[in-house]
Order: C-alpha cells, then structure tokens, then sequence
C-alpha cells in the first residue's frame, strides 16, 4: 500500500491492527502478570501472616520469592523475544513501560530499605500496581485492566488509613483486581478468539 491509497481508514485499521496484535502476545506472554501477580500476592499475604500471626521480626524475607520471579522474567523474555517475529510500537511501549516499573519497585525498595520498612509503604507499591496496568490497559484498550488499576487506586487511598500490618492485604487484594483477574480474562478471551 502507498502513501497516496493510504486512507484514515486503512490508518485506522493498521493501529488497530497493531493493537489486536499486542493483546494477542500480552495474552500469550500473561505469564508476566500472572508470576508477578502471584509472588506478589503470596509475598503480601505471607508478609502479613509472618508478622501479623507469628510476629516474625524478619517477616520481610518472604519479599525473596521475588528474586526467582526476576530471573524467571529475564530467562522466559529473552527466550519469547527470539521467537518473535513481529515487534509493533504499542508491544515496544509496553515492554518499556515495565521494565520502567521494574525499575521504580527496584528503586522505591532501596529508598525504604534505607528509611525502615515498617512505615506506611503499601499504598505506593499499590499506587505503582495501578499506575502500570492502567497505561497498559489503556494502551490496549482492554476494559479489565483498567478497571482493575482504578480498583488499585482506590485501594492505594484507603489503605492509608489502615495500619502498616493491614496495608500488606490491601496491596494483595490490589494484586489481585489488577493483575491476577485480569490475566485470567484476557487469556480466556483470547482463547476464545
């Protein structure tokens, strides 16, 4: 197709295209938002139950299961990267958009590892669980992650109110409205495609 055939339409319908493209790998790669959405909530809720129940003065350690879910991450991408044959903008951006908040999490838990980590840090790892599945939502145009980064929002909000010990289980109940149903959903959709 030309530049001089090349109508909104076909404009339209090229973005479009690009974009059922990217849902169609998000789905085949939901692996991503289901480890992460898992070890996250197993990390909230094992956190919460080491020190809330056993008063486990380390219950923080439980946040290493996240080291096995990063090397899974590198391994599994590096090897779906090869085997792709299509990169669209919308993936790239979406890509990038993770990896900018792999990077944030990385760098909000070296600042509090230096502050103390029984402060009030839930609502912003939960604002951060939101921020991300809300662009990529958006960027895709899929209804369910959307809604569920704005049920993370509110959560971030409301677990402010709530003590350090009870901020772990809103954080995993912002896991799973954002990350976990939603995976599950777009996977079930796209399978039914």
């Amino acid at each position: 197709m030309n530049d001089e055939n090349f109508s909104p339409k076909d404009s339209l319908l090229l973005i479009q295209s690009m974009i059922d493209k990217t849902r169609q790998v998000m789905s085949d790669n939901g692996i991503y938002y289901l480890v992460w959405g898992w070890v996250t909530f197993i990390a909230c809720t094992g956190q919460f139950i080491l020190k809330h129940i056993y008063e486990y003065p380390k219950h923080y350690y439980v946040w290493w299961l996240v080291v096995p879910a990063f090397i899974f991450s590198i391994v599994y991408g590096a090897r779906e990267g090869k085997k792709q044959k299509v990169k669209t903008y919308v993936g790239d951006s979406i890509k990038f958009l993770w990896i900018g908040m792999g990077i944030a999490y990385f760098v909000l838990s070296m600042i509090l590892s230096e502050l103390g980590w029984d402060r009030p840090i839930f609502p912003f790892f939960i604002m951060l669980y939101g921020l991300g599945t809300f662009v990529s939502g958006s960027i895709i145009k899929f209804r369910p992650l959307v809604l569920g980064s704005l049920c993370a929002f509110i959560l971030a909000v409301a677990s402010t109110y709530a003590s350090y010990d009870y901020q772990m289980l809103y954080g995993a109940v912002a896991i799973l409205v954002s990350y976990i149903i939603p995976a599950y959903i777009l996977r079930a959709r796209q399978k039914h495609v």
